[in-house]
């Protein structure tokens, strides 16, 4: 009887924290952003699903839709749709339509920005420069979403010589307050899409140079030829962006198509949560718990190990590590509040785990910030083990730090 009433209290403790951990605040979306790419329904119980799957923004919504994403405790993106038409229009009157966007949905809690258009060609930048003019000058306190074109797209649209050109004449023309992408990298024979890190690399660079966030927007449905969802997909899709210092992600689609052989969205086309909403769940919850950490730290570098894709480095460009051992790794490297040293280390494989290691240039404790409590403790044991696609958030303590 003793033992079982032990056994009882400990499965009480076990359930308790789990759910303080659950409870704990959301990131903010100006912090890190968690979107579904998705119309936003006028169901509040459909919303609050939303929020409990870890997401801190509810997609794309109308201005009609707003005080049903607030009563889920949510924030969104207003339609102020920017077609080709719109984009040729003169500064004057896109002035007066924004203004007439703003004064409609006024100062509602709910609203976090608007969302212009959705991978846009080079030749649209002017237009859509005039645009997020006019919504900087209407809500200078509202993002202007605009996402653009991953790097396998065709180079005519690029309006430009190269990808990290088509970015750079998108910053110099548009002037954004941020960047996003889509790369969809997932294949379903199980490979990884060339080019998808340096697609990472790309935006990475010009956040640093411009001093600007970036988002990467990644899939949460199978269709055409990419692969149905897999925790080890999410979890690769996740850290990865992580480890090249992105502060968002975006997932396409949240609720299910029902054209084409779309599948295993999170919500299917009939309403019903599928096996992918509690995987999504599980990473989201990851990246909330690790959040309040991770944005302290500043992004300084990034290698593979011990294979390096086209285009990428390898260790030899570390700043912060001597050596790093295990399977095929990529490891982003941090620097922290007063220069503590941070690494983030993942296991690019989809299907095998692996044991890891890594030995930091300066002497000190190495310690493991835990994806689901957020706290931080001395890294050990069982700690050295990566799941495929898993990534570890690991900061060295010394004397001075």
């Amino acid at each position: 009887m003793v033992f079982l009433m032990a056994l009882a209290a400990s499965l009480i403790s076990i359930q308790a924290t789990t759910i303080i951990a659950v409870e704990k605040p959301m990131l903010r979306p100006s912090d890190f952003a968690i979107i579904p790419w998705d119309d936003v329904p006028d169901d509040v119980d459909v919303l609050k699903d939303i929020r409990e799957c870890g997401f801190n923004l509810a997609g794309f919504a109308h201005a009609e839709d707003l005080d049903t994403v607030s009563k889920a405790g949510l924030q969104c993106l207003v339609y102020g749709g920017v077609g080709d038409a719109e984009a040729q229009l003169d500064q004057a009157e896109i002035d007066r339509r924004v203004e007439a966007i703003v004064k409609r949905v006024g100062n509602h809690k709910a609203v976090f920005g608007y969302s212009l258009r959705d991978e846009p060609a080079g030749d649209v930048f002017p237009g859509l420069a005039r645009w997020v003019a006019a919504f900087r000058k209407a809500a200078p306190n509202a993002l202007a979403y605009i996402n653009l074109l991953p790097n396998y797209a065709p180079t005519e649209w690029y309006g430009a010589p190269t990808y990290d050109d088509y970015i750079e004449l998108f910053v110099k023309t548009v002037h954004p307050q941020f960047l996003s992408y889509d790369f969809y990298a997932l294949m379903d024979d199980g490979t990884v899409r060339d080019g998808y890190y340096r697609n990472l690399q790309s935006m990475r660079k010009a956040s640093l140079k411009h001093n600007l966030p970036f988002w990467n927007t990644v899939l949460s449905c199978a269709h055409f030829s990419y692969a149905e969802p897999t925790p080890a997909g999410f979890r690769f899709q996740a850290y990865t962006t992580m480890a090249y210092g992105g502060r968002g992600l975006s997932y396409f689609t949240y609720f299910g198509r029902t054209s084409g052989n779309y599948r295993l969205s999170p919500i299917d086309p009939f309403g019903h949560k599928t096996p992918t909403w509690d995987m999504l769940r599980d990473v989201n919850m990851q990246v909330q718990r690790l959040g309040p950490v991770y944005i302290t730290l500043k992004s300084i570098n990034v290698f593979h190990h011990p294979e390096a894709p086209a285009g990428c480095s390898g260790i030899a460009t570390s700043k912060l590590l001597k050596s790093v051992t295990g399977g095929n790794l990529l490891v982003g490297e941090f620097e922290g509040p007063g220069g503590q040293p941070y690494v983030m280390v993942v296991n690019k494989d989809l299907h095998k785990s692996t044991p890891f290691g890594v030995t930091f240039k300066e002497n000190g404790q190495i310690q493991k910030v835990n994806a689901y409590s957020g706290n931080s403790y001395d890294f050990r044991g069982e700690d050295c083990w990566l799941a495929p696609g898993q990534g570890a958030l690991l900061c060295l303590k010394t004397n001075a730090k």
